[in-house]
């Protein structure tokens, strides 16, 4: 059993998925691979691209309407991934640890804006 956390993914709008930059690994594609039924040469073109770190792929993203992009495997109506069983091993780790920043900071402004569905606009520039 391992430790307590202090976090609910089931409000949030996702911040996490909207980094510019979800690193995968050989073995994330893979796993995209077969969830897709695509070759692995093929999800790697379809579903990523090379990162600005040397060596480093990055998960493609898409249009949101609520950070201007996010990961192209988020649900847009849902605000939940849309792979969750063959997500990357990055968002399976996700926030690694028993709290998460963003949502320890969501719940703060949703208790001082008194607004249960309040959501920053300031967070990457985009007003949801």
């Amino acid at each position: 059993m391992g430790l307590p956390i202090f976090y609910s993914c089931d409000r949030c709008p996702a911040y996490c998925c909207s980094y510019p930059r979800i690193p995968v690994k050989p073995a994330d594609v893979r796993r995209l691979a077969k969830h897709f039924g695509l070759s692995t040469e093929a999800a790697a073109r379809k579903f990523t691209k090379a990162g600005s770190e040397e060596g480093e792929i990055i998960l493609r993203q898409a249009p949101d309407p609520v950070y201007g992009t996010a990961c192209r495997f988020l649900g847009r109506e849902t605000r939940r991934c849309t792979i969750y069983e063959a997500r990357p091993g990055i968002c399976r780790e996700f926030p690694g640890c028993a709290r998460c920043g963003y949502y320890d900071f969501l719940a703060f402004e949703r208790r001082a804006q008194g607004d249960p569905e309040h959501v920053p606009e300031t967070w990457h520039g985009k007003k949801p």
